[in-house]
């Protein structure tokens, strides 16, 4: 029996493969039909979950598809693979849960990788010599990428789903979705991002002002954050429709609106839907020229406006409180006065 420290140890490494946000460090993985009706990939996934791993030949075969495809650079990494069982519990029909009543049971396999970091070399005992050596230790990391499977949709296994996980949403490791998924690799939080400021600048020409760009970051915050306290189950999303109307509110031409729908079903895919806290962060308002880059809290980003003066753009914002490299100045007759 593996003592009772170790055990919390891996199960802590495993649930934080399930952790994150949707859309974020959580992806969908989606199966087509006939992934499930007869495909290598999908029957691998099953054999494993329907023999709760007691297969060798198919645990072999998943450690061999991960070890020959994933790359961690230089790093070392412990893969685990676990499966468990989950009662559901029943639903009341005053939308209830009871506990102690289960219909239904949820039979997964969870499976991260975590890297191996190698410690400082430090002075240690050594019992068996009776002396002081330098040695260095192994650690595990906490998982860099994972997986759940199937997917757990509507209190219900979805076969046509797994649920993958990555620490860093820039970084996706395709070559890993690939070979045990081989489906293709769903667009990261930081591509979405890059696809759609491209798709806005690409057709809102004219109309892409400080006004519109303030418009949309409120907007979208302020949805995310009615989202967060309504502490819905359901991920926010918007589809490019409803993207469109936020635009058309923030002023962009009916024409402009258009183009940029055709885009995203272009660039996206047709119908896609977006999470609006991969498209912005709306805990930073950022405005940056070549010189300098201004942060503002983003509460006030009304007051950041632009002006052309002489021919030349400039950007206005109150000047209250001024500090240079922290020494509070004052702003006379266009001069600084250091405030004694």
């Amino acid at each position: 029996m593996m003592p009772q420290e170790e055990s919390e140890k891996y199960l802590s490494l495993l649930k934080k493969g399930l952790s994150g946000s949707l859309g974020k460090n959580l992806i969908d993985i989606v199966f087509s039909t006939q992934q499930v009706a007869d495909s290598e990939e999908h029957r691998l996934l099953t054999t494993l979950r329907d023999s709760q791993l007691k297969d060798n030949e198919a645990r072999q075969t998943f450690y061999r598809k991960v070890i020959d495809s994933l790359d961690m650079g230089d790093s070392s990494y412990l893969l685990l693979l676990a499966c468990d069982s989950y009662d559901v519990p029943h639903r009341g029909k005053d939308d209830s849960l009871q506990a102690d009543a289960s219909d239904e049971v949820f039979t997964y396999i969870v499976s991260v990788v975590c890297p191996i970091k190698e410690g400082k070399v430090e002075l240690g005992y050594f019992p068996g010599d009776n002396e002081f050596h330098c040695a260095a230790g192994q650690t595990v990391a906490p998982p860099e990428l994972g997986f759940l499977f199937p997917a757990f949709d509507d209190r219900a296994a979805n076969i046509y789903n797994a649920l993958f996980y990555t620490r860093k949403p820039s970084e996706i490791h395709q070559e890993f979705i690939d070979a045990v998924f081989h489906v293709e690799p769903p667009m990261s939080a930081a591509e979405q991002r890059e696809v759609f400021e491209s798709i806005l600048e690409d057709t809102l020409g004219a109309d892409c002002g400080i006004e519109v760009a303030q418009a949309i970051h409120d907007q979208f915050s302020s949805q995310i954050r009615e989202h967060k306290e309504s502490k819905s189950a359901e991920p926010l999303i918007m589809t490019a429709g409803e993207i469109g109307k936020v635009l058309l509110e923030c002023g962009v031409t009916e024409e402009n609106v258009a183009a940029f729908q055709v885009q995203c079903g272009e660039r996206f895919g047709v119908g896609a839907v977006l999470d609006p806290a991969n498209l912005i962060d709306p805990g930073k308002y950022e405005v940056k020229t070549a010189q300098a880059t201004i942060q503002v809290d983003p509460e006030f980003s009304y007051a950041v406006t632009t002006r052309v003066i002489d021919g030349r753009a400039y950007l206005l914002l109150p000047a209250d409180d001024i500090q240079v490299n922290g020494l509070p100045i004052q702003v006379t007759n266009g001069q600084e006065t250091e405030t004694i």
